[in-house]
């Protein structure tokens, strides 16, 4: 992320803080950053701090956009915004009232292969969506292996993990919101006791559109897609659930297979930043807004309700039930 910051001639990395004031201090001589704070107090006290990205464990992001939003810092926060609905209308609601841009670090919908489907659903490609397909079932790296397996507090496991990224991209894509979900989840030997480390399940969408996931931390040579099927056509889309700007797309209609030209291949990261920083400037909405943090969070919580309950889950508008 500190890469992307930079990219963009408007902003810059200027004080990065941390609960280890070690790490905090290493990483700003790494990466040439004036300023390293060992409380957020300090940094909130820093007059050079404008916004205030937040990618902390999942547990601390509600206290944290709190009194950036109370110091008068914009806010960008990571997915999931916080570990309940209330937290996360509670983060929403404190940005609004102190004039601060809140945007969520859904980094899939700046895919090139995401917004070129995107695109064509738009244009009619593929005639009116009926359903769809979502993987992201991929083997979590050792380094990654800490918190997001092993502990439950802070909000690990693959539904606030992965099924956010899921829904997200989905909703971004499709245009229309989640209003049930079904579920299971297993533990694979990954992940402690008490937590998921693999989910299957269903989404029904607004207009009866059925959308299956699979989401894992355990699977490593299945590799990630996505696809949309229409009444005309469908949009197959290969290495796509990335974060990296990779991947292909395909649109098939009639028996023909056409690939789809996604166009420039920038990183998403440097152009969640810009489309971000135009709305601190501009005083719009963020490309994924605190509202889109809110829809992915509240269906995520549904996928989990579902696997411990056995039963389909539905989803009520997250955004417009009062904290």
């Amino acid at each position: 992320m500190h890469a992307a910051v930079e990219a963009d001639p408007r902003s810059s990395v200027t004080a990065v803080m941390s609960s280890s004031p070690e790490r905090a201090e290493a990483f700003a001589r790494e990466h040439g950053v004036p300023a390293a704070h060992a409380s957020l107090e300090h940094l909130l006290d820093d007059p050079r701090v404008d916004v205030v990205y937040v990618s902390t464990t999942n547990e601390r992001h509600r206290d944290q956009v709190l009194a950036a939003a109370a110091a008068g810092k914009h806010v960008l926060c990571e997915k999931p915004l916080a570990l309940t609905l209330d937290d996360a209308r509670a983060m929403r609601d404190a940005c609004a009232a102190a004039g601060v841009a809140m945007g969520t670090n859904h980094h899939l919908r700046h895919a090139p292969t995401h917004r070129a489907m995107r695109r064509l659903v738009e244009a009619g490609a593929i005639g009116t969506p009926v359903a769809a397909r979502v993987f992201t079932a991929v083997y979590l790296p050792a380094r990654l292996q800490t918190w997001r397996v092993h502990s439950p507090e802070a909000g690990g496991g693959v539904a606030l993990d992965i099924t956010v990224h899921d829904t997200d991209t989905l909703r971004f894509l499709l245009g229309e919101d989640p209003r049930a979900v079904t579920a299971l989840a297993t533990n694979q030997g990954m992940a402690s006791a008490g937590l998921e480390d693999g989910m299957m399940g269903v989404m029904r969408f607004a207009s009866g559109l059925l959308a299956s996931f699979h989401d894992a931390f355990t699977v490593r040579h299945a590799g990630t897609g996505l696809e949309l099927h229409g009444t005309e056509g469908s949009l197959i889309g290969r290495d796509v659930m990335s974060q990296e700007p990779r991947g292909s797309v395909v649109l098939r209609r009639d028996g023909v297979e056409e690939p789809v030209d996604v166009g420039e291949r920038e990183s998403l990261y440097v152009r969640a930043v810009r489309r971000y920083n135009d709305a601190v400037l501009s005083g719009g909405i963020p490309a994924a807004s605190g509202e889109d943090g809110l829809w992915s969070l509240a269906v995520a919580l549904a996928a989990a309700q579902s696997c411990a309950t056995g039963r389909a889950v539905a989803v009520s508008d997250p955004v417009g039930i009062a904290a």
